[in-house]
């Protein structure tokens, strides 16, 4: 298995984060890669570069204004009388605004507010590198998946909460997107995305929301309690050609490997029922019951078994790196998932 990582990805430092009201530590640090990437050498699956991605290469699945924003947003945010250290919007388009016509104008407070959807996504001068390599990793992945073969692209900043043209959540580009869409573009006639993050994939629901080619399906944490709050619940099911093609599988707070693992193997069952010709599964560690944003309560043995269950559909397969945040124990979950893919 071929591995993918960038060296820019260090560059992102985000330091803002809003929980409940305090302002905390951001838990999307540059260490969580360091233990991902010691990882793979401890495997022996020593990550390459990957290479640079064609011009436009994002615009398969972003709007080019919000590549525009997240290009320039450090520079146009340092601009300002006695900014802060990075872009955190501190106001949202409300739908009444939105309704009445509502646009993001020229100046950089306003835009920080349109294309994010919360306040855990601050822009600093070395994210869009950073996003970019992410995005680059994931495409690289997904070219080995198109020759049939299944790679893992350790993508810092994560993606799949970021709509076409919005962040949130920590992720700025939708990886697991991007490399759906490459998936499609490189040949695959169907595509499925299986998200097994502890939060709902809802950038990638979006992004595919009205298409019939791509399955969507994610395993998450009850959004009635946690992030991303709106959606992520079992009725939505996507819309025109899309409808049928979209399956949230929301668990309650404290589901154990036992549950999770049941929800998985009906997820399984339905990508079989699908016959995708390529997979995507944006992996996240916070269903780690060590999680210190856990919702779920997934152990090692947890993880080593998913990854055997899932490399048992023995489908050429991307993929993307996304959440989890107790930087000692990420590393050591990959190990067990990619060892339980191996043995699958």
């Amino acid at each position: 298995m071929k591995t993918f990582a960038h060296p820019d990805q260090a560059g992102h430092t985000p330091g803002f984060f809003l929980q409940r009201g305090q302002v905390r530590r951001n838990f999307e640090v540059p260490a969580r890669a360091a233990s991902l990437e010691a990882a793979l050498h401890r495997l022996g699956l020593a990550p390459q570069t990957p290479p640079p991605m064609p011009a436009r290469a994002m615009e398969a699945v972003h709007t080019p204004d919000y590549l525009d924003f997240l290009a320039t947003a450090a520079a146009d945010w340092s601009k300002l009388t006695e900014p802060g250290p990075e872009v955190v919007a501190n106001i949202h388009p409300a739908p009444e605004m939105l309704a009445q016509g509502g646009r993001p104008g020229a100046n950089i407070i306003g835009r920080a507010g349109w294309y994010t959807a919360d306040t855990a996504c601050p822009i600093g001068a070395g994210s869009w590198a950073a996003i970019q390599g992410a995005a680059a990793c994931a495409l690289a992945a997904a070219q080995e998946a198109s020759q049939g073969r299944t790679a893992y692209a350790l993508c810092r900043p994560p993606g799949h909460h970021a709509y076409a043209a919005r962040a949130g959540g920590h992720c700025y580009v939708n990886n697991a997107a991007l490399a759906a869409q490459a998936l499609r573009d490189a040949g695959a006639t169907r595509v499925a995305v299986l998200d097994i993050d502890s939060h709902h994939g809802n950038g990638t629901q979006g992004i595919f929301w009205e298409r019939g080619d791509v399955l969507t399906i994610s395993l998450h944490g009850d959004p009635d309690n946690y992030y991303p709050w709106y959606v992520g619940r079992t009725a939505e099911r996507g819309a025109g050609a899309g409808d049928g093609r979209n399956m949230n599988m929301p668990l309650a707070f404290g589901t154990d490997d036992a549950g999770w693992l049941d929800a998985l193997r009906y997820a399984l069952a339905a990508i079989r029922d699908f016959k995708p010709d390529a997979l995507v599964v944006p992996l996240g560690f916070d269903a780690s019951k060590d999680e210190p944003l856990g919702a779920l309560a997934v152990t090692e043995d947890g993880f080593a078994r998913a990854g055997a269950m899932i490399g048992g559909l023995k489908i050429p397969t991307a993929i993307t790196q996304e959440g989890g945040y107790n930087v000692e124990m990420i590393g050591t979950l990959l190990e067990r998932f990619l060892n339980g893919w191996a043995r699958a």
